[in-house]
């Protein structure tokens, strides 16, 4: 057995006994869902990296980049764009301070809102979960040079990553990402000159690559590649301005501008990261391509597991295996409690008992951690590709809570009506367009999409017009229905 395991579950135990030690401190909601909000800023850094960098970037970014060269960096590129957003409305949230998407979208847009959001936002990350499990089963399955088999190696993520969600909530997820998100930096900064190296260099890149791979828009993107990756940048700029285990990190800081900070690093920490595991993939695919078959569509993601193992030294191949660990840890960690949370604070504390001893509710959070965990796993073994798992889950949420969330804290005119009906709108076409993926004639659907528009679009459409047109058409909302998101300024004498 590889020693690569080894040390790997070595990490690993050290995190399940520093979460041990943590859970004994956790005697309250708050604490479980927000870690009492008193997360420093620093430490928010990190946990934001963590948050944002999971398997769409080590996995499904990698697939995409052994297809598509460098403009793989469209994807995550949505991304950058989507924290300048955030930036100016994380101190907003924080003041906010509630728990979830579904306190600001019910607030704003009434109690059905938040039902249908929470709803969207559990079978997104439900989604978002289960392909981080699979590449767990990439990292475990690669590090052993194939003796646990990945089904095996799925299982055996899943089972940490619910030990550790479960075990002290957001108290657990905050302080393992401190380490995770180090490691990250790290293994990225010193892994590039040695694929650099192996790959032989640029020389190396332009002799074992095509040319489209050197393309502002590689046409591998599909029948129609512009609109493919402008999709692609869409999904994750939409994701990224409205996803709710960010927006959870921001309830979690000491102060709103604690949260502001964080976002200024965490923006440098993104871009460094995400462009860093592009070039990363594209070497060390110009050098294993012979080892890897893109027309099964999961082998991609490989890569940079692949280069781990086979294109640099060992201590920075352990490191660079531990980030990719580390990512489907924290991802895994923080989309289980966000969506658990949904299911506490949006379906059961709202609609079902508002009242019961703190013991109780945080007793059903795990068990409802356990729930979401075992779902995704199912839909683990099932699953094809993480690349197209992934933006579906991007998109869902995009669609669907993003716009109307955005509105809520942005645009004093948005109405009740206008919000609620782009929620059920953005959902609806969504779903539609994702049920005729399944059904449609093989010729219909072109490169994943029906008909060859990727689904963000009409659903985007449908929830940006339902949004306007329906909050324009209604009466606007009264001074008092606003001052939480708007509250008034005082005048200087």
């Amino acid at each position: 057995m590889s020693f690569y395991l080894y040390i790997i579950l070595a990490y690993l135990l050290v995190l399940t006994g520093f979460n041990i030690y943590r859970v004994r401190k956790v005697k309250t909601q708050e604490e479980f869902m927000v870690a009492g909000r008193q997360v420093k800023t620093w430490v928010m850094v990190f946990t934001l990296i963590c948050t944002w960098i999971g398997s769409g970037t080590f996995i499904a970014g990698a697939e995409l980049a052994s297809k598509a060269g460098f403009s793989a960096i469209w994807m995550p590129a949505g991304a950058f764009l989507g924290i300048v957003f955030i930036y100016f409305l994380a101190g907003k949230v924080r003041t906010f301070g509630q728990y979830t998407i579904g306190d600001i979208l019910e607030e704003r847009y009434g109690a059905l809102a938040r039902i249908i959001g929470s709803l969207a936002i559990i079978i997104s990350f439900t989604a978002t979960v289960s392909y981080q499990f699979v590449a767990g089963g990439f990292i475990l399955n690669v590090a052993t040079d194939g003796a646990v088999p990945e089904p095996t190696g799925i299982m055996v993520t899943a089972l940490f990553v619910l030990l550790f969600t479960a075990s002290a909530g957001m108290v657990a997820v905050v302080y393992t990402d401190l380490p995770n998100g180090i490691i990250i930096v790290l293994a990225c900064l010193l892994a590039v000159p040695f694929v650099y190296t192996a790959a032989g260099g640029w020389t190396g890149l332009e002799q074992n690559l095509e040319p489209s791979y050197f393309a502002a828009i590689n046409s591998q993107f599909g029948a129609n590649p512009t609109l493919k990756v402008a999709g692609y940048f869409l999904a994750t700029m939409l994701l990224l301005m409205g996803v709710q285990s960010m927006y959870q990190k921001f309830y979690s800081a000491k102060s709103p501008r604690s949260a502001k900070t964080a976002v200024i690093f965490w923006t440098i920490g993104t871009i460094f990261v995400e462009t860093v595991v592009v070039i990363i993939a594209v070497f060390a695919y110009s050098k294993l391509k012979g080892q890897i078959d893109l027309t099964v569509p999961k082998e991609g993601g490989k890569v940079v597991i692949m280069a781990a193992r086979q294109l640099v030294p060992a201590p920075v191949g352990v490191l660079l295996l531990g980030a990719a660990c580390a990512v489907v840890i924290s991802t895994s960690m923080n989309y289980l409690l966000s969506s658990s949370t949904n299911i506490m604070r949006d379906i059961y504390q709202r609609f079902l008992k508002k009242t019961t001893s703190q013991t109780t509710m945080v007793a059903l959070q795990r068990i409802f951690i356990l729930v979401i965990g075992i779902l995704a796993f199912f839909l683990a073994m099932r699953l094809t590709s993480v690349l197209e798992t992934a933006i579906f889950a991007y998109t869902i949420y995009g669609v669907a809570v993003t716009p109307a969330l955005i509105a809520a804290l942005a645009w004093k005119r948005t109405t009740r009506a206008g919000g609620l009906a782009s929620i059920i709108s953005g959902a609806a076409v969504a779903f539609f367009l994702r049920l005729m993926v399944e059904i449609l004639p093989p010729d219909k659907v072109i490169e994943g999409d029906p008909w060859g528009i990727p689904i963000i679009f009409p659903a985007l459409a449908a929830s940006l017009i339902s949004l306007f047109g329906i909050s324009w058409l209604t009466k606007k909302p009264s001074p008092e229905e606003l001052i939480k998101f708007f509250p008034k300024k005082e005048k200087r004498s």
